[in-house]
């Protein structure tokens, strides 16, 4: 017999059933490992945007789904006055990450729904772990929890990835790219960030990055950087400046050049310096020459051909950063529900080997 998990003392009138018999309110209490912590306390923040709206995009992903009706399965058949309590669940191994968003979330459709952790954003959860509940009225849970969860999984499932390519990348540290959810830049580069990776440029308007075809336009790599040191100068602009080269001629250019001018130039892009080879492993001669050329004179970063399986060895050529499209604009979303009969969805789960 399913049960409802009320956060009041008071026994709920009859939901709708099928039988002549009210289904049971029943409170059922989680115990917080950790209750003191705040939201404030256990959020890492957000990388910093001029323009971006993370509660804008909460509103807009409410509002898809609402669709101007608002939820009528809810108002179909949950009491106006219900109050339930829910957990979260994860479903398989991973990181968390997404809590602080999903607290945005739940607060910006109802501010008087309680939320309680006992993880935080960047711990490791395991199949069949209760890390979080969340109590009030059961309609607002209900509208709240898909967009929440949706957050989560996404943002889990980019930590839980940049986590282990973080990993295995030491002493080199991991980048994402720009290649990100459209609208969710933001949210995917803060979901790196839980992971234990860095953030590259944030858009086109923080760091200049010459890449292969602002090259091909300007004539050749020397007249692009020189072209940016121009720039920034007559525009009185300090920033980053990093230049893809994709041939040991390109990065002797480079550096033929910055020997001879004074240059913005911060880093050299190392782009598909990495080798695929037949057997499935990878050469990395091509980009350890290049980074022994480079000396120190510049960050590197490697790019192309970077998987959980050739990282490591990426890392050990000396590369101070190596980015990954694949972080972000191939993620697998970590399984996580919110589940207001806990106990009906661990067996479930266990029928499925899902908890």
């Amino acid at each position: 017999m399913a049960r409802i998990l009320s956060v009041s003392p008071i026994v709920v009138p009859c939901l709708f059933t099928t039988s002549r018999h009210c289904r049971r309110i029943v409170r059922v209490a989680v115990t917080a490992r950790n209750p003191s912590i705040s939201f404030e306390s256990m959020a890492l923040k957000p990388p910093l945007h001029p323009t971006y709206d993370l509660k804008g995009i909460i509103n807009l992903a409410l509002a898809e789904d609402a669709g101007g009706q608002g939820d009528v399965t809810s108002m179909a058949t949950i009491p106006v006055d219900m109050e339930v309590e829910a957990n979260f669940l994860a479903k398989e191994d991973g990181i968390i990450a997404g809590i602080a968003l999903a607290e945005m979330v739940f607060r910006e459709v109802d501010p008087s729904l309680k939320v309680e952790w006992t993880q935080k954003d960047g711990d490791c959860v395991h199949k069949g772990l209760q890390f979080g509940k969340v109590y009030g009225r059961a309609h607002n849970i209900v509208v709240a929890e898909r967009v929440a969860l949706n957050f989560m999984q996404r943002m889990s499932g980019i930590a839980t990835l940049t986590k282990e390519m973080a990993d295995a990348a030491y002493p080199a540290c991991v980048l994402e790219t720009r290649k990100t959810a459209p609208g969710l830049r933001l949210v995917d580069k803060w979901a790196v960030l839980i992971g234990g990776g860095r953030n590259h440029r944030m858009g086109l308007f923080d760091m200049v990055l010459i890449k292969d075809n602002h090259i091909s336009i300007a004539g050749g790599i020397t007249n692009a950087v020189k072209s940016v040191d121009l720039y920034l100068e007559q525009k009185n602009l300090k920033m980053e400046v990093e230049v893809e080269t994709r041939t040991l001629e390109e990065v002797h250019e480079v550096l033929h050049y910055a020997a001879q001018t004074k240059t913005s130039l911060t880093r050299i892009m190392l782009d598909n310096m990495v080798v695929p080879l037949p057997n499935g492993d990878v050469d990395v001669s091509m980009l350890k020459e290049a980074v022994n050329l480079i000396n120190g004179k510049f960050e590197t970063e490697a790019s192309g051909n970077v998987t959980l399986e050739t990282i490591h060895k990426i890392g050990q050529t000396g590369v101070t950063y190596i980015s990954s499209g694949a972080l972000t604009h191939s993620v697998k979303a970590l399984d996580i529900s919110l589940k207001i009969d806990t106990e009906l969805a661990l067996l479930v789960g266990r029928r499925t080997n899902r908890a």
